[in-house]
């Protein structure tokens, strides 16, 4: 038996459209209509937003970071190239790269800065990293051995106040004793390159130098390095390969992590995010459609006497009941597409919307001092506006059950004996 019948339909689609006699009907529809479309319309911006966020910093990280990194536990590691091999005996690889991490100190006439300098080979970095295609000063290939050239973050290098080819000191505190004690060793360095990675962590305190010039400086042989970073052709089957490596019995002496494990508190604290933003403003359409249930109300009341005449020409309490389902559900409808519909046009013009917000308002509002990135990317995903638009509707339909039960409740003898 089916629930609606035609003539339903024709009726409820017409008191959506028709104006009703009490205006402020009306106007509470409109309200109800604008409330959905802004709570769906923020849903999409916000959900895509995050999910630029987090792809963006994802890209910005990883650009520096490796998919996997495999250490020496509490000594460096000896003979990597051995090691290196053995990894790519057991997975496959998309880049290898040794590195040597030292902690220290820059300086430049009275400008002090603590950074983080990693020593690298030039050419094995450029498949393990996104490194070389950030340097927007000089290039990574200037990174020659027994040069002993540095290059710089860009917010480091402008706090510094150094450009290629300046020359300036890097001390490490790990120093050699002497008659006359504990003296740091000092390097001088010079400015060879400068990147711009996108991410303040990076640009103002990370430095690359010469995988060599880094063992010289720590008396370290050729082959010892601090670990191994490592690029998989799917970054997502980082976690996996760390299980591979470690199963496979000849790296038990080494500690194997991957990105989502050095990184994983950062990118946790990114998915409650969204998680937590999305049930906010799923709220805030709830209460939206809401506004449906005090149209429906008011509706009934002033079509009371439509109903009885329904009611005394043969509608069924269920046919009445469905003629008010599908107004209010109507007007969830039309919310919900016009919101979709402003939500997914901001979401994809957000990279021209924000700049002409910050240049309106004269102030640069994701300052890259505070935030991760100075930029609000936005990526739509398909999934998160069928799950924003079925939930709108699911609540749309709940919102009109009660006001819809009401009407089907409205006895004719007593609504025509007011008329």
């Amino acid at each position: 038996m089916k629930f609606f019948n035609g003539y339903e339909f024709t009726i409820g689609y017409r008191y959506t459209r028709s104006k009703s006699k009490n205006n402020f009907v009306s106007f509470i529809s409109i309200i109800s209509i604008l409330g959905i479309s802004l709570g769906v319309a923020s849903l999409i911006i916000v959900m895509s937003v995050m999910n630029g966020f987090q792809n963006e910093l994802r890209q910005k990280i990883l650009g520096v970071v490796s998919h996997v990194q495999i250490q020496g536990v509490g000594s460096p590691m000896n003979e990597w190239p051995i090691v290196d091999q053995k990894v790519k005996n057991i997975v496959n690889t998309e880049g290898t790269a040794p590195y040597l991490s030292l902690q220290g100190l820059l300086t430049k006439d009275s400008i002090v800065r603590g950074v983080v300098v990693r020593g690298i080979e030039p050419l094995l970095e450029k498949s393990v990293s996104q490194v070389a295609n950030n340097i927007v000063e000089g290039d990574l290939s200037s990174l020659n051995e027994g040069e002993f050239n540095i290059i710089l973050g860009k917010d480091l290098a402008e706090v510094l106040q150094v450009t290629v080819q300046d020359k300036l000191l890097f001390m490490v505190p790990r120093g050699q004793v002497t008659a006359a004690g504990i003296m740091p060793r000092l390097k001088m360095f010079k400015v060879s390159g400068i990147f711009e990675a996108g991410m303040y962590n990076y640009d103002a305190g990370f430095a690359m130098i010469h995988l060599r010039d880094a063992q010289s400086l720590m008396r370290l042989s050729k082959f010892e390095v601090d670990g191994l970073r490592v690029k998989l052709k799917d970054l997502f089957s980082a976690p996996k390969v760390v299980e591979q490596l470690a199963s496979g019995g000849t790296l038990d002496t080494f500690s194997i992590t991957d990105w989502t494990q050095s990184h994983r508190n950062f990118f946790k604290a990114v998915q409650i995010e969204k998680k937590v933003m999305f049930i906010i403003l799923l709220l805030v359409v709830g209460v939206a459609t809401f506004n449906i249930v005090s149209t429906l109300v008011m509706a009934v009341g002033e079509k009371n006497s439509d109903i009885a005449i329904l009611r005394t020409l043969g509608a069924s309490p269920r046919s009445i009941m469905g003629i008010f389902l599908i107004q209010g559900t109507l007007i969830g409808l039309t919310g919900t597409f016009l919101g979709t519909a402003l939500g997914v046009l901001v979401a994809v013009n957000i990279d021209a919307i924000f700049p002409a917000i910050e240049t309106i308002f004269g102030t640069d509002l994701l300052s890259k001092d505070v935030y991760y990135i100075s930029e609000l990317p936005s990526k739509l995903e398909i999934w998160d506006v069928i799950m924003t638009v079925s939930l709108s509707v699911i609540l749309s339909i709940f919102a009109t059950l009660y006001p819809s039960w009401r009407a089907s409740q409205v006895r004719p003898a007593e609504a025509l004996r007011h008329e």
